[in-house]
């Protein structure tokens, strides 16, 4: 499974899904979760509301609507509090289960956002760091995921993911 990180607008590239950094209801909200449910549609919110909300670390799929995407991959990241209540291995689950839902339908390419960077506080480059470790260890194991983006929206999120796959987090530049 190849890695890449780009700097784009999630709700415009053409892959086989988006990753959505949702809240627990997952009916929309602010920062990517509302930007996706905007450019999807109306349709998006009634088709998560059957879906009865998600708990932290989970993955639920619906279809893209009016998205490029063919589907949206609904996850909700942890709130950072202090990186020892467990936030480390929901942040690694979010991944995990969003790959798990890829394979059931055999999707190819996927574009996650930074989940849990933005209002839920993660910091970015610990963030980085486990998104990209968890890919390339579920990237190694039996999977139809032929390529993951690591969406950043702007430079300094774009800088952290960069930094985390070539393996200079920490360095000095």
């Amino acid at each position: 499974m190849e890695i890449k990180v780009i700097r784009e607008d999630i709700t415009k590239l053409e892959v086989d899904a988006i990753v959505n950094a949702a809240n627990k209801s997952l009916l929309g909200g602010g920062g990517v979760d509302g930007a996706i449910h905007r450019a999807a549609g109306p349709e998006l919110k009634e088709a998560c509301k059957e879906l009865n909300g998600s708990e932290t670390g989970e993955a639920k799929l619906t279809p893209g609507f009016d998205l490029p995407a063919e589907y949206v991959i609904h996850t909700v990241g942890p709130v950072y509090r202090d990186g020892e209540s467990g936030e480390p291995e929901k942040l690694e689950a979010c991944y995990k289960n969003s790959l798990k839902r890829a394979n059931e339908k055999e999707l190819k390419t996927l574009a996650f956002p930074a989940i849990s960077t933005g209002i839920y506080g993660y910091p970015l480059e610990e963030a980085s760091s486990i998104a990209v470790k968890t890919l390339r260890e579920e990237g190694g194991k039996d999977t139809t995921v032929e390529t993951v983006y690591l969406v950043a929206f702007d430079h300094k999120t774009e800088k952290a993911l960069k930094e985390s796959l070539e393996g200079k987090k920490g360095e000095k530049q």
